[in-house]
């Protein structure tokens, strides 16, 4: 959620700062500004609207410097306007960006309006910004008001602070949002994530919570939440600048869709042989740790949940151990009974979503056996948290709609099924089976995107449509409700997903000749029941669509409507290969009705505040 880039340098960091942004509009956002160092002073330019509106209003009133802050934002305490974007200043001597949610922000500006501080927006960040002033104001540097800030500010926050009086210097602090350095040759940066980094240096410091940081273009200098002094690694990555470009695909989300055979195929090397799950995948000692584990808590959020809520079918057919998954949102705020012996397993595409990072922070004191995260971002705060880690080797995934994140999350957890499983005794055949199978997903994935000619095609036939229902039954309930999700999040068309059986008691009053509706048919025991949901749909003239199985294609007849079939490779890998032909449909939809398919409206990618 909302994006930051700052930097000390010994040449002019405007275009470093814009082009940083643009690498962060993914995080999605509805206004954007700039503040330099400049002569002595601080100049500062921002507007409602896109990063391109930002360089415009640059073209016509530049600025230049060497030293500044840059923001991207994602309203919540007030409206999305150039008055509430950042930076925001105190009597243009300060300046400062922010990620997140102050909490004690009323108590904070009452306090400060009393001191005579004069307020400008509607924003909880402005409050900041004049309590680094007034600290000031007694005599203290910019590094040490900072230090002195946080101890008064209650929620999330990564910040980044200019002054006028301290040139070539920025400060930055993070406690609940994420906040990275990258260390260059004569120069230093600050960002949300590495990725608007990428094209200025390959080497960085993930800062940890409560850190707080000074930088200037030759040094930099970090204090722990305990106000010590503290040197953090510097690690140096892999990850390419070009691989956050589009290339020739004309949305992100479709190039990452196209991604995922090869991110399901880094997803399992190294972590299956030709007939077992190799041992530890999940970290040191998790095996011994696993053969206890009697329940399961999976607990995450939006399309992560989905994938959650897949894995607890499987988990308790397969494996036979009863299995909770839960929106992380609902799970931090009730107290959940924690049987002996349970393992907590948090899903993030980010690391930073800041319920699931909650939640997993209330898990280790709750008394679980273990905790587990399934991630995609090595450095995040979530997988810094848990006990045991599996990553997902997504790469980075820039379309807000989640599609290769969910997929190799899918993935991470049939792995661990397969382990739980193992250990509670499924027969070996079947396991060999099963272990055989996931070996050959990426070829099932790959299959599966020959259909994108036949969904864009089929797309034309949605442009008016305003509602869509979905239906699908055991672990394909899910896979339904997340390609509702995509579809309502980039096409705006309001989807639901139902549990197929559930039709007759109450959605069957939706359907008409007006309602698509789209079936998920994998072939297994509940094909029978599924076709007797769809005879529902189809009596009473509902605009039908069904996804089979390829080996069931004979079981749907004229009056089921569209069938599409596809290989899904049977009843373990069939969640995931049916989930390519939803994105597709979402995809195509969203582009015939001309919406903005990477940054769809009032969403952010990686949501950091509750």
């Amino acid at each position: 959620m909302c994006g930051i880039v700052a930097a000390c340098a010994g040449r002019n960091i405007r275009d470093i700062l814009i082009a940083g942004l643009h690498t962060l509009e993914y995080r999605g956002y509805d206004s954007a500004g700039i503040a330099l160092q400049q002569d002595g002073c601080l100049a500062r330019r921002r507007t409602a609207g896109k990063v391109k509106d930002l360089e415009a209003l640059l073209q016509s009133s530049p600025i230049d410097g060497h030293c500044g802050i840059s923001h991207t934002r994602w309203a919540t305490h007030g409206a999305p306007n150039t008055e509430n974007a950042h930076p925001h200043t105190s009597s243009d001597q300060l300046a400062l960006v922010h990620n997140g949610i102050i909490e004690n922000h009323e108590e904070l500006r009452q306090e400060l309006e009393q001191s005579g501080s004069c307020f400008s927006s509607d924003t909880d960040t402005e409050v900041m910004v004049h309590l680094i002033a007034w600290l000031m104001e007694s005599g203290l540097d910019l590094f040490a008001a900072v230090r002195q800030a946080v101890e008064r500010l209650r929620g999330a926050f990564a910040i980044a602070v200019v002054s006028a009086a301290e040139a070539g210097v920025v400060v930055g602090a993070r406690k609940g949002s994420p906040l990275v350095l990258g260390v260059g040759n004569g120069e230093h940066f600050l960002a949300s994530d590495i990725y608007p980094l990428l094209g200025e240096t390959d080497r960085f410091v993930f800062l940890q919570e409560g850190d707080v940081v000074r930088l200037d273009a030759q040094s930099y200098a970090v204090v722990d939440m305990n106000d010590q002094p503290v040197r953090r690694p510097v690690k140096q990555v892999d990850t390419r600048a070009d691989a956050v470009q589009r290339g020739d695909y004309p949305h992100y989300m479709l190039k990452e869709i196209f991604e995922q055979p090869q991110a399901v195929a880094e997803t399992l090397e190294g972590r299956l042989s030709a007939n077992t799950v190799l041992p530890n995948i999940f970290g040191v000692g998790a095996d011994d740790l696993l053969k206890q584990v009697r329940q399961i808590h999976i607990v995450a959020c939006g399309t992560s949940y989905h994938a959650g809520l897949v894995a607890r079918y499987q988990i308790e057919q397969l494996a036979g151990i009863p299995c909770q998954a839960e929106i992380a949102s609902e799970y931090r705020y009730r107290r959940p009974v924690v049987p002996e012996n349970t393992l907590f397993v948090a899903i993030s595409q980010s690391g930073e979503t800041a319920d699931t990072l909650a939640a997993l922070k209330h898990a280790k004191q709750a008394g679980y056996i273990t905790t587990l995260a399934i991630c995609n971002v090595a450095e995040s705060s979530i997988v810094r948290e848990a006990e045991l880690v599996l990553m997902t080797r997504a790469g980075p995934e820039i379309g807000v709609a989640s599609t290769k994140a969910f997929t190799t999350q899918l993935v991470a957890l049939q792995l661990l099924m397969l382990e739980l499983a193992r250990l509670n005794g499924l027969d070996e055949a079947i396991y060999a089976k099963y272990v055989g199978d996931l070996n050959h997903l990426p070829e099932l994935l790959n299959e599966a995107l020959r259909l994108d000619g036949e969904f864009e095609a089929l797309s034309a036939a949605f442009k008016d449509k305003n509602h869509a229902l979905f239906l699908g039954r055991g672990s394909h309930y899910p896979i339904a409700m997340e390609g509702a999700l995509k579809l309502k999040e980039i096409s705006y068309i309001h989807a639901e997903a139902y549990a197929a059986g559930e039709l007759k008691h109450g959605p069957l009053a939706l359907v008409d000749a007006e309602m698509p509706v789209f079936a998920v048919a994998p072939n297994n025991t509940l094909l029978e029941k599924l076709i007797s949901n769809i005879e529902e749909v189809n009596a009473r003239g509902g605009e039908l669509y069904v996804i089979a199985d390829s080996e069931v294609l004979s079981s749907f007849q004229q009056r089921h409507g569209r069938v599409i079939g596809l290989d899904t490779g049977g009843p373990l890998l069939a969640p995931v290969v049916m989930t390519i032909p939803l994105q597709l449909l979402a995809y195509h939809v969203a582009v015939q009705r001309g919406t903005d398919v990477d940054q769809p409206r009032n969403l952010a990618k990686s949501v950091t505040v509750e």
